[in-house]
């Protein structure tokens, strides 16, 4: 049983989709940048009955768009079945360290975003992947997406200040 607390929870990477298979396999939904990035991981975290269950990847692999995967304890169709939307995470140690100036973007959101003048612009809400450049989602007075890009537009991120600078026009 996994006896951390919820400010320690898993980082959402995936989730559980329906079976494969007779023997156990299910889809999995990843969430990761690298297409079959999550299957380096193990143990995966599920969240079933309102707690993060550890349960070890015993195989795994990409199929079409998405991976299949087969974990410890659940050996046929309908075991694999319980698990069908189950969110999939990991623990933030199992993770590699990033570069630098790498961020995980789960470390952007909620940091203080500031124009290089000083304005605050609001907080990052979340992120998005537009195929061409990451976008910020600043919540504050209004919703404001600040393309991601480095050096022109994000000058600094400082994770021990909380706050990321931005060069960036409010009004845009």
């Amino acid at each position: 049983m996994d006896k951390r607390t919820n400010a320690d929870s898993p980082l959402v990477l995936g989730r559980v989709g329906s079976p494969y298979g007779v023997t156990g396999w299910m889809h999995v939904v990843e969430y990761t940048a690298e297409p079959g990035s999550l299957l380096d991981y193990s143990p995966w975290y599920l969240h079933r009955r309102n707690r993060w269950q550890p349960l070890d990847l015993l195989d795994g692999r990409r199929h079409g768009k998405g991976l299949v995967a087969r974990l410890a304890g659940f050996d046929d169709r309908e075991a694999a079945a319980e698990l069908t939307g189950a969110e999939i995470g990991i623990y933030r140690e199992q993770l590699p360290v990033p570069g630098e100036q790498e961020y995980y973007w789960s470390d952007l959101v909620g940091l203080q975003v500031m124009t290089t003048d000083g304005r605050l612009l609001g907080y990052v809400d979340h992120l998005i992947e537009t195929g061409a450049n990451d976008v910020l989602v600043v919540r504050g007075e209004r919703e404001i997406l600040i393309p991601y890009i480095t050096g022109q537009v994000i000058r600094t991120v400082d994770l021990d200040a909380r706050v990321i600078r931005v060069d960036w026009d409010p009004d845009y």
